[in-house]
């Protein structure tokens, strides 16, 4: 942990060496140990009768993770079953070195609740028919799994999914309970994988916002509208900004249920399908910006922007802190005043951030 913290104070140090002695870095958001991952990305491999539910050796030879602590009670229990499954309806693992077969990968999400939510990622349809005949046998050993769906990917690539998802249960979103806010995971949202920190996460970036009396809020990168819904407040004028049209539709969906159930402010929070460099252009500054970009960063022409157009405060939620460095370095007005290391990551050296920014 004391290795992150020096890494990321170092970093920020660098990109801002007039403003970092000022920043206070509050003590870092801690994960537990085990069983803290809601999602498992899962590689199949093995055959048909006897096949493994985990990663690839070097080989291209499957390495069973069932057992793996990282995973809570609920994902542990799954992962039987759904190598069961492949048996029960006949879904051949692909041969990456053959390049035959067709079952690629299942992806699995666990909501704060138990429920889950399972992707069969495959190469082709040629499997659906036999998917949707045994769902029964799937859904009757896993009384908690509420969304099924296949997914496509035909190119022989290193790539986790494809662009076609069918779904095949009656739900299509997982409900995800984050305190304040009930978040809507689409099968192509991106979701933090460690639930606690992100709760955590929302809840102080929303105390951030409303320390400055903030009456307009963009979020950009916004995703299926984590941070955007925990900072609704009567009075206060919310936007959402993702490029991503399916986790628009999920952050519409949870800011009308917000509505429906009498929350002050939530009719004002809406959401824009759109690339947030290009939707900032020509409009005049709200009095919060929060970005939670990618591992690229924000790149260079929003931080222009955001340097130029007079906001007065932003926060920057960053997984890639070399990126989020970078971009401190090319927004001088603004001073990171507050920080935090999110350790999301136990056992490996990644780590996320999040700084508050005033300007000078």
């Amino acid at each position: 942990m004391e290795t992150k913290q020096r890494r990321l104070e170092a970093l920020v140090a660098a990109a801002r060496p007039g403003d970092s002695s000022h920043t206070v870095w509050l003590e870092p958001m801690v994960s537990a140990e085990s069983g803290f991952r809601s999602k498992a990305k899962m590689v199949v491999g093995g055959t048909v009768d006897d096949p493994t539910v985990g990663i690839l050796d070097a080989d291209d030879r499957g390495v069973d993770l069932r057992l793996c602590p990282l995973y809570g009670t609920d994902l542990a229990r799954a992962f039987p079953i759904l190598a069961e499954f492949i048996t029960v309806a006949r879904l051949e693992p692909y041969d990456i070195p053959a390049r035959k077969g067709e079952l690629k990968h299942i992806i699995v999400t666990v909501s704060p609740g138990g429920e889950l939510m399972a992707r069969f990622v495959t190469r082709s349809t040629e499997s659906l028919a036999r998917l949707r005949k045994h769902l029964p046998w799937l859904l009757d050993r896993l009384p908690r799994l509420v969304v099924v769906t296949l997914n496509v990917l035909p190119e022989h690539k290193a790539a986790l999914e494809g662009q076609q998802e069918i779904v095949l249960t009656e739900l299509d979103t997982l409900r995800m309970d984050m305190g304040r806010v009930t978040l809507h995971a689409r099968p192509q949202s991106f979701l933090q994988t460690n639930t606690d920190i992100a709760r955590r996460l929302y809840a102080l970036v929303a105390g951030w916002v409303d320390e400055g009396a903030a009456t307009t809020v963009w979020d950009l990168y916004c995703g299926v509208g984590g941070f955007a819904l925990h900072c609704v407040r009567e009075g206060r004028t919310i936007v959402g900004v993702e490029s991503a049209e399916q986790a628009v539709i999920a952050a519409r969906r949870s800011a009308r249920e917000m509505a429906d159930a009498g929350q002050p402010g939530a009719l004002e929070a809406a959401f824009e399908a759109a690339d947030a460099t290009a939707w900032v252009r020509g409009r005049p500054a709200p009095d919060v910006v929060i970005v939670n970009p990618p591992r690229r960063g924000i790149g260079p022409e929003l931080a222009e922007w955001i340097e130029s157009s007079g906001v007065r405060r932003v926060v920057y939620s960053s997984c890639n802190a070399v990126t989020l460095a970078k971009d401190l370095g090319a927004m001088p007005s603004l001073a990171p005043v507050r920080g935090r290391l999110l350790d999301m990551f136990p056992h490996t050296e990644h780590y996320e951030a999040v700084v508050l920014l005033e300007r000078v």
